[in-house]
């Protein structure tokens, strides 16, 4: 397929990197993993097959071969040729054909996903892009107008017409992201912590795949002593000396010496991931086991999506033969 136009920091992403943190290489990898996962369970790949994040747009291409995709994440104008698509939504394409995502109603990023994922090169046991190194997916930097791409397989069988996800529970309101108390939530006043809890943040412009700054009152300590540098992970709330707290995500350093306030559970890294900026987010506390909980709750939502397309696609076969 070829890139006929693109907008700054689309990027091939699959999970990520979790095993080079001691060597002082980030996770990078999808930020919304549900989005990637639905794509993937629709076109029954596996888990961590490769898609493009696609966080603006319009972005188009034109598919050079017959292939079976899948559109998720950010609720877009999506057209296949002129033929509007449904929200995440997987069919077959054939060569010649054109998809072109506009026009954002819901939602920050959206994911184009592929039968077998896009094959570029694995680097650190990983197809992601990481950008600040330039190494991974498609030569080590954001797509652009030109780029050829390939996938990895061609079919499926898919239903004629494609198949579909119902979505994972509707929110009205602030986006809700469940939080764990980090190591240094004690050391901060009363009076930050009632209002870490009960304010609605604000994503500011100065959010991207590294982190997201978020707008409020400033969060202060019961002392100002200073703090080693240790690690943090995606989802880690640090709060620098001007009181205002960043959720570090997927591009996020392995490592830095503010302190930490909360974590974002990983169940909900994909609520932040489509906070466009201006969108507020309250936070809401948690134990481990309600994270877990959480967990397997998404976990469940995936293997339903996998199960029921599973069924479809043998359907499929069943009419075509």
């Amino acid at each position: 397929m070829e890139i006929l136009s693109s907008t700054p920091l689309a990027t091939i992403q699959d999970l990520g990197r979790f095993d080079h943190y001691h060597d002082g290489v980030g996770r990078s990898g999808a930020m919304d993993g549900l989005a990637l996962a639905i794509g993937n369970a629709l076109l029954g790949n596996d888990t961590n097959a490769a898609a493009i994040e696609i966080p603006l747009l319009p972005f188009k291409l034109r598919f050079d071969e017959d292939l079976d995709i899948a559109i998720t994440g950010a609720d877009c104008e999506a057209l296949f040729d002129d033929v509007p698509l449904p929200p995440d939504w997987a069919l077959s394409v054939k060569a010649g054909q054109t998809l072109t995502l506009s026009a954002i109603r819901e939602g920050c990023r959206a994911y184009i996903c592929v039968v077998g994922g896009f094959d570029v090169p694995e680097v650190l046991g990983s197809r992601s892009t990481q950008l600040r190194e330039t190494f991974g997916g498609h030569e080590g930097r954001m797509l652009k107008k030109g780029d050829r791409l390939k996938a990895l397989g061609t079919s499926v069988g898919l239903p004629p017409g494609g198949l579909g996800a119902t979505p994972f529970r509707q929110e009205t309101g602030p986006v809700t992201a469940r939080v764990l108390p980090a190591a240094e939530y004690d050391r901060f006043t009363a009076e930050s912590q009632r209002s870490f809890w009960t304010t609605d943040w604000q994503v500011t412009p100065q959010s991207n795949r590294n982190g997201y700054r978020l707008s409020g009152p400033n969060l202060t300590m019961k002392d100002a002593s200073e703090l080693r540098s240790h690690g943090v992970v995606p989802g880690t709330i640090q709060v620098p000396m001007g009181g205002q707290p960043i959720i570090q995500l997927a591009d996020a350093a392995t490592m830095g010496g503010y302190p930490k306030f909360g974590t974002v559970i990983e169940p909900d890294h994909w609520r932040l991931a489509q906070a466009k900026p201006g969108t507020a987010i309250r936070f809401v506390e948690v134990d481990y086991p309600a994270a877990l909980a959480a967990q397997a709750e998404l976990d469940a939502y995936i293997a339903d999506i996998r199960a029921a397309a599973g069924r479809q696609r043998r359907a499929a076969s069943g009419w075509q033969s």
